[in-house]
């Protein structure tokens, strides 16, 4: 039987990485974008199933995760950074919406399902839920906030069979950071605090994910798994 996961923010990114992580592995992946242009963009997998989701929308939400009949897992991937205006209120509660209500809204969302299937939770964390950002600011507090959701749900849900983990990424190669790759000195200062000495790729992200949801993992819940090549270790 295919085991299913819904994974937000799933058509770019470090999300899209994940689902082709999980569908190579076997996985019926539900890939959730947040418009039509990124689902039409998506360049993955044939066999990953597209659906529109915007997180911060109730009904939205409610839409997509009552058409399963069965759910084994959920990743929440979506997220933003707007950098230097987060520090306008406006921007700020946007970021914190998206990154740690939207984790919430859909974790809720599943729940009835995940705990039908015995199934599990992965969130995405940041580096920049251990230390902070200065240009971010919102990115920041939410990716702290998801750390210490993940932690809370899972002791909260432990009972009830579901594990709730969340992986940190650092500097993993996107399209979010491409402009950083091309700028020559910021480049060299990123791969040059690495101690892995290079950028992240998305497959290593979702590598983790994937073990996460599967029985290997069975006796970890709680757990905020930095990928981020050391760079939060120095």
């Amino acid at each position: 039987m295919n085991r299913n996961v819904v994974i937000t923010g799933g058509t770019r990114g470090i999300g899209a990485g994940v689902a082709e992580v999980m569908s190579r592995s076997g996985w019926h992946v539900i890939s959730a974008g947040v418009s039509e242009k990124e689902i039409a963009e998506f360049s993955g997998s044939k066999d990953i199933d597209l659906q529109l989701l915007d997180v911060t929308d109730d009904a939205s939400v409610e839409r997509l995760f009552s058409r399963f009949e069965k759910l084994d897992a959920l990743v929440n991937c979506a997220g933003i950074l707007l950098r230097e205006k987060e520090y306008e209120l406006d921007a700020f509660q946007k970021v914190i919406d998206v990154n740690l209500t939207g984790t919430m809204r859909c974790s809720l969302a599943a729940y009835p399902l995940l705990l039908a299937s015995g199934g599990a939770i992965v969130n995405t964390a940041s580096m920049l839920s251990f230390f902070g950002g200065p240009l971010v600011p919102a990115y920041s507090a939410s990716k702290g906030g998801v750390a210490q959701l993940t932690k809370a749900l899972a002791a909260k849900w432990a009972p009830d069979g579901i594990r709730v983990n969340a992986v940190a990424p650092g500097w993993i190669e996107t399209e979010m950071t491409e402009g950083l790759r091309r700028d020559t000195s910021r480049n060299d200062t990123i791969v040059g605090r690495t101690p892995l000495n290079r950028w992240g790729q998305v497959e290593e992200v979702g590598a983790l994910v994937n073990w996460l949801l599967s029985a290997e993992a069975g006796f970890v819940t709680g757990a905020v798994y930095p990928v981020d090549g050391g760079y939060s270790a120095v």
